[in-house]
């Protein structure tokens, strides 16, 4: 940890901006909801994405200067000069905040090991527990906003463990020092100046406001700007307490995942059965088909019969062709909008679905199949370019373009095009720099 400013410095700090109150403020900063990730249930938040691309660094200037800029820009905002001079009297730079925003994570957990710990046994059973001791709480919040008891229970279960992993860090520390140093500053002023009219509406003291590294916050993890836009007081008592309330937290992620559209009375999807011959090049969450379309190309609901609804629809299969395939709706994409990953909207469905009596998956994972490393994913996106593939940004991560380039690789040597990138299709990408020699 950096030390903390002393009194004299801070007292100098106060002065010195009472003093030059007229230089111009950085100018207002567009909030930019988003989360960040699915390692672990207390992550930086799943309620508000990081932005994927770092922003160019601005100029370095000193941290007394760009605190008088902060709060120049603060109270141009309407913050109270006394909640910033209360909020920042020991805020720390954090050094381990800075580790961990330039930190490249591993992740080497295929999807369904990532499954197997966010809808164990165990979480379900708490979190049927937890549905029968908030029953009424849950049920009148339901009947007002249309959001299932399960899927708020599951958002809740997913992102904090029913509110036991809420996060450590000080809120105002590691905003503080990723707006200041870190890769994405412009991201995190706005997220600190959100902060900090939180504080000054009341809702929570500066040494209650806790979080992730990243700055989300309470027992559903909203990112400071998705707190403004969604929290609700609804125990009334004056304050909006995602952190201690569970009336406010279900109210406002049920609030939140309604705003993000949420249709009432449809699932998110279902486990499906799909026929010898299907097109495996079209099972990708960016590709959407009306039901019709897909009741068509002999898509069927494990227990038989037809597809029930209509709408449009996306057929995953994040296992391959070998592994369960899911038919995925509307509201898979609400839930989403909570957490950009498929693996965490998944989660968060089947975990509803078992809460709710419902089943888990029924079919078999390729549980043989090894994740590929860091580097063995940039390896796999550099062969397929130099063979012509396409695989977009070499980086490591294994998104739609890299999936797409993997099919057009299995299409040119002749196996199923299900996208699914694995140790025995990089080592054919090894044997040869172009797919007929790879075949071999």
């Amino acid at each position: 940890m950096r030390p903390l400013l002393t009194f004299s410095a801070r007292l100098l700090f106060v002065t010195t901006v009472l003093a030059g109150c007229q230089s111009a403020g950085t100018p207002p900063i567009a909030a930019t909801p988003a989360a960040a990730g699915q390692a672990s249930t207390a992550t930086a938040s799943s309620a508000a994405a990081l932005p994927t691309t770092p922003a160019t660094p601005a100029p370095r200037v000193s941290y007394q200067e760009w605190l008088r800029g902060l709060r120049t820009e603060a109270l141009g905002q309407g913050i109270r000069p006394q909640t910033f001079d209360r909020a920042f009297a020991s805020v720390k730079l954090s050094d381990r905040v800075v580790e961990l925003d330039q930190a490249q994570p591993e992740f080497t957990r295929q999807p369904w090991q990532y499954l197997d710990s966010m809808v164990s046994d165990a979480r379900v059973q708490q979190g049927r527990q937890k549905m029968q001791e908030n029953a009424a709480l849950l049920q009148r919040i339901t009947q007002r906003t249309g959001v299932p008891a399960e899927i708020l229970v599951a958002h809740w279960g997913a992102e904090s463990d029913y509110g036991r992993g809420t996060g450590s860090f000080s809120v105002l520390d590691a905003l503080t020092t990723l707006a200041y140093e870190g890769r994405r500053a412009s991201y995190f002023r706005t997220e600190l100046l959100a902060a900090l009219r939180i504080l000054d509406s009341g809702d929570i003291a500066p040494d209650r406001m806790s979080g992730s590294w990243a700055g989300a916050m309470g027992q559903t993890q909203f990112m400071p700007t998705v707190f403004l836009k969604n929290a609700l007081d609804e125990d009334g008592d004056g304050r909006r307490d995602i952190w201690g309330s569970l009336p406010d937290v279900f109210a406002s992620t049920a609030k939140f995942v309604q705003g993000n559209g949420w249709r009432a009375g449809e699932r998110w999807g279902e486990e499906v059965r799909l026929p010898a011959g299907f097109p495996y090049d079209q099972a990708e969450y960016n590709i959407t088909k009306p039901l019709a379309e897909w009741r068509s190309l002999g898509v069927r609901p494990l227990n038989g019969g037809e597809l029930a609804g209509d709408g449009n629809a996306a057929v995953l299969v994040l296992g391959g062709h070998t592994g369960p395939a899911f038919l995925v709706r509307e509201n898979f994409r609400t839930i989403m909008r909570y957490n950009p990953s498929t693996s965490y909207a998944l989660a968060v469905a089947l975990l509803a679905d078992r809460l709710s009596g419902r089943p888990g998956v029924q079919g078999n994972w390729p549980r043989n199949e090894l994740a590929l490393s860091r580097d063995e994913r940039i390896e796999l996106q550099q062969r397929l370019a130099s063979i012509g593939m396409d695989p977009g940004a070499q980086d490591g991560i294994v998104g739609a373009n890299t999936r797409n380039a993997v099919r057009r690789f299995q299409q040119s040597i002749g196996t199923v095009p299900d996208g699914f990138a694995t140790k025995s299709l990089l080592e054919r990408l090894r044997r040869s720099s172009n797919p007929v020699q790879a075949a071999g």
